[in-house]
């Protein structure tokens, strides 16, 4: 259902603002969580360059928290546990827990490039509202000096 903006009070201009606000806010915020989980399945996926033959047996820091580590040896450059979610975790080789996480880069992206296009109409769409508002704020300011200068006459 289209709506004449024009038509609209400014009281109603800014609630449509508002709710475009909220919408845009939303759809940028779930773009920059797509991308920061991208992100993690980029890494992991460059990290298992590091698992070949010449690597077996060397000596590494395996992380307990994000700021403790413990000395290990890498003993299987082969298979890789792979965080499947919800805590499940599946032993892939290498080759295979690359392709998981392009598949899961590739899912993002597409999901990513569904959402650009209604942000970019919602940020359109507040665009055109503020415009109109501003018109009729024009409006309204001039018809308020042209009637304070009738009565003052």
């Amino acid at each position: 259902m289209a709506v004449n903006l024009t038509e609209l009070s400014l009281p109603q201009l800014e609630g449509l603002k508002t709710q475009l606000d909220q919408e845009t806010e939303f759809l940028s915020s779930s773009i920059g969580q797509l991308k920061v989980v991208q992100t993690k399945y980029v890494e992991a996926k460059d990290s298992l360059n590091v698992l070949n033959k010449s690597n077996e047996g060397k000596e590494l820091l395996v992380p307990l928290t994000s700021s403790m580590y413990v000395p290990g040896k890498l003993n299987d450059v082969d298979h890789v546990l792979v965080d499947v979610g919800t805590g499940y975790f599946v032993e892939k080789k290498v080759e295979n827990g690359k392709e998981f996480f392009k598949r899961k880069i590739d899912f993002l992206t597409k999901q990513i490039e569904k959402i650009q296009p209604a942000l970019q109409e919602k940020h359109a769409m507040k665009q055109a509202v503020v415009e109109v508002m501003n018109m009729k704020l024009q409006q309204l300011h001039s018809q308020q000096a042209s009637q304070s200068g009738t009565t003052k006459a």
